[in-house]
C-alpha cells in the first residue's frame, strides 16, 4: 500500500491560514480525502475530492472555510485552511480510496496507508 506524505502544517493564530499538501507517489486514487484527529478522539473526515471531475464534499464544521483541490499532473492534493479556529487544532492526514463515498469519508474504505500526518495548531 502507498503511504501518502502530508506537509504544510504549523502554528497560527485564530483567523490565520495554512495550506496543506499531500503527495501520493506512485498511486492514483479515484478519490482523495483529508481527515483530522485530536488525540483521544476519533478521526473525522474534513474534505474529499474526486479525481475525475473534481467534485468535492466537506464536513459540516468546515462552513466554507476550507478548500480541497488537486493537481492531477503532480498527483498532489491540497487543503487550504482559512479562518482557522482553536477547535481546528489537530493532526491532519490524507488518504486515497477507490471512490468518494460516505464510507470513505468515515475512513472505512481507505486504500492507502495512513501517513504521518501534519500538525495544525491554532492558538493565540
Amino acid at each position: 500500500q502507498v503511504q501518502p506524505v502530508e506537509s504544510g502544517g504549523g502554528s497560527v493564530q485564530p483567523g490565520g491560514s495554512l495550506r496543506l499538501s499531500c503527495a501520493a507517489s506512485g498511486y492514483v486514487a479515484n478519490c482523495m480525502g483529508w481527515f483530522r484527529q485530536v488525540q483521544g478522539k476519533e478521526r473525522e473526515g474534513v474534505a474529499m475530492i474526486s479525481r475525475s471531475g473534481g467534485s468535492t464534499s466537506y464536513g459540516d464544521f468546515v462552513r466554507g472555510r476550507f478548500t480541497i483541490s488537486q493537481d492531477t499532473a503532480k498527483n498532489t492534493v491540497y487543503l487550504q485552511l482559512n479562518a482557522l479556529k482553536p477547535d481546528d487544532t489537530a493532526m491532519y492526514y490524507c488518504a486515497g480510496g477507490r471512490r468518494c463515498s460516505t464510507r470513505f469519508f468515515y475512513g472505512e474504505e481507505i486504500s492507502t496507508k495512513w501517513g504521518q500526518g501534519t500538525q495544525v495548531t491554532v492558538s493565540s
